[in-house]
């Protein structure tokens, strides 16, 4: 006499049990993938690189950007750039005390990630981010515009004026003013560390004080911003709305 397979299997409980092998190996994979930044680990006191082995560790997957650039992930490259703080305890893992001028120490909020020194670009390989007097087309429609307008930084002190607007091409959106600062040259202001206030016609910045501008860090290029720079840019500002002024660093009650 002939026996049905489903029978003597309980075909449910081999599904379910496949699933979870299925569920185990997905887990698995992603936890691999996620390892691609930020690995091998490393102790920061003293500086020690973990050793990695062949099963946690994802082998090297090579990707290749718009502009032909290649880069591999994993590696074993670090970033050795030198930080202008000191550890506020022999601990490890303790934050970091600012020791030259807090703004451009490259630690806490003024930390930045050394990206390619290149300006993003639109799919169509045309420079992203550029000046509206670049920018062919664009005009500002929405909100008041800027240019002409003082910068009042946080003191109360006109630090320059808005000369123009930088646009995103890829996204129709405004990152940055262009602030001219006399003598000091021109710098880009983070549109989101901006406030337009339409009486008076200013802008507003929280985040430094007027002679803090002339330290932001320049561009290489007048008309276009590099991924680079934008991240030193914006690391200035973030740096700025804790250590502008001493008062920042208390806690608030």
């Amino acid at each position: 006499m002939s026996v049905a397979l489903t029978q003597s299997i309980d075909v449910a409980q081999v599904v379910l049990y496949a699933f979870w092998i299925f569920f185990a190996g997905l887990v698995f994979y992603l936890r691999r993938e996620d390892r691609r930044e930020g690995f091998p680990t490393e102790e920061d006191n003293p500086r020690i690189l973990h050793p990695t082995g062949p099963i946690l560790i994802p082998p090297g997957k090579t990707f290749r950007t718009l502009e032909s650039h290649v880069t591999t992930v994993p590696n074993s490259m670090r970033d050795t750039r030198p930080i202008d703080a000191e550890r506020t305890s022999p601990a490890s893992g303790m934050p970091l005390r600012p020791t030259g001028d807090p703004l451009l120490s490259n630690s806490g909020p003024g930390s930045y990630a050394q990206r390619e020194d290149a300006p993003e670009r639109t799919r169509e390989g045309h420079v992203a981010i550029v000046p509206m007097r670049v920018a062919q087309g664009y005009a500002v429609d929405a909100g008041p515009d800027p240019r002409g307008w003082a910068v009042v930084a946080a003191d109360g002190q006109v630090a320059g004026k808005v000369t123009d607007i930088w646009v995103d091409r890829a996204d129709a959106l405004v990152r940055y003013l262009e602030v001219d600062l006399g003598a000091g040259g021109r710098r880009l202001l983070p549109i989101t560390m901006a406030r337009l206030a339409a009486e008076p016609r200013q802008v507003q910045v929280h985040a430094l004080k007027a002679g803090h501008f002339g330290n932001v860090p320049a561009l290489k290029s007048p008309d276009q911003v590099t991924l680079l720079e934008e991240d030193r840019i914006g690391a200035y500002y973030a740096a700025g709305r804790l250590y502008a002024e001493p008062r920042r660093l208390g806690p608030v009650l």
